[in-house]
């Protein structure tokens, strides 16, 4: 197992982090190396649940902050081992998001004795299927480990706030055909072709802009596949465009998808996968975007601040790197970045 030191500064553990390959599903050595670099902190008690690892502090503060970040990445695109390049750390996870790994753990070292208590969290699957996320995990299985009064995800945010997200709506319009062979095809009715509205009305829809605590959230509906076809010699009696939806917090789940029924009221609507998002909640952690100096932006995309939403946790995004990057073979986290962030969450926690 490569060790962890925590003494380290920022940027080192950044590399090491990202030298430390853990592609979703693969974080074990990662979790065991984090955990095994926790366990050394006696002002910390740590939990492991799978690969995620929990760090808390006990000093009876009046409130409680968690500090969130996931240890799994996309899968490598040639850009591993880590390298240091014109002030910015280049590698899987880089910017997405060993670099804010790097920001929480430091934190977890080196400030022992914070005006809040705090819980950090560090877990697997984010980049897969929700119900392998680690944070859905601890919430199943042991909710009082995230029990807190804000949470913090460090999410590349480009070093600044990113206020709650949107929802993500995924559905299947089905268009109705009848088959016939090729050869004799005026016999039929060819779904492929009939689906041309759908991708009109979807050329031509016009999304919401919506402003919730003065952000303004942009909304998004796109044709993301389109599926027809049995084989090369007969018309298709059936064809499945499968929608995108980002849809604003202030949308239900149940909102979400009438308003995308309401689009379509011809055709069969299969919604598959829904999403709600989270308010920006300006109210409870417009104070901590002050103190982190960083004026709040929304959050257009999904991230895990709609979990602890979800356990009634205002919650914000910030982190270093630009979140264009993530996923990306050439992603890299700005050195800046990861010190200004590490200094301004230090001057936070007092």
């Amino acid at each position: 197992m490569t060790g962890l030191d925590l003494t380290s500064d920022v940027v080192t553990l950044t590399r090491a982090l990202v030298d430390l390959p853990s592609e979703s599903g693969q974080e074990g050595p990662i979790a065991d190396a984090v955990e095994a670099a926790l366990r050394t902190l006696p002002h910390l008690t740590v939990d492991r649940l799978g690969n995620s690892v929990v760090a808390r502090t006990h000093l009876g503060r009046p409130q409680r902050a968690l500090i969130a970040g996931h240890l799994d990445t996309v899968p490598a695109a040639g850009n591993l081992p880590s390298a240091l390049r014109d002030d910015r750390v280049h590698g899987l996870g880089a910017c997405d998001m060993k670099g804010g790994v790097a920001v929480a753990l430091r934190l977890a070292a080196t400030v022992p004795a914070p005006t809040r208590d705090l819980t950090y969290v560090f877990y697997e699957c984010e980049e897969v299927e929700g119900d392998r996320n680690g944070l859905h995990r601890i919430a199943a299985d042991r909710p009082e480990l995230l029990a807190a009064d804000l949470a913090i995800l460090m999410e590349p945010s480009d070093a600044g706030v990113e206020a709650g997200c949107q929802g993500i709506l995924t559905a299947d319009i089905v268009v109705r055909g009848e088959r016939a062979h090729t050869a004799r095809s005026w016999r039929g009715r060819n779904a492929a072709h009939l689906a041309a509205p759908v991708l009109q009305r979807l050329h031509d829809h016009t999304p919401e802009r919506v402003v919730i605590d003065g952000l303004e959230y942009r909304e998004g509906l796109s044709a993301v596949a389109l599926r027809a076809g049995v084989a090369g010699n007969v018309v298709p009696d059936e064809c499945v465009i499968t929608v995108n939806s980002r849809f604003a917090p202030n949308r239900s789940a149940e909102e979400a998808e009438a308003y995308v029924r309401k689009l379509f009221p011809e055709y069969e609507v299969d919604v598959t996968e829904v999403v709600p998002g989270a308010l920006p909640r300006l109210d409870r952690i417009g104070e901590v975007a002050a103190a982190l100096d960083a004026a709040p932006r929304p959050k257009l995309g999904w991230t895990d601040v709609a979990r602890f939403a979800a356990l009634g946790m205002p919650a914000l995004n910030y982190g270093p790197g630009d979140p264009s990057l993530a996923h990306t073979a050439g992603e890299y986290v700005p050195v800046e970045q990861l010190r200004a962030c590490e200094e301004r969450l230090r001057g936070w926690l007092g």
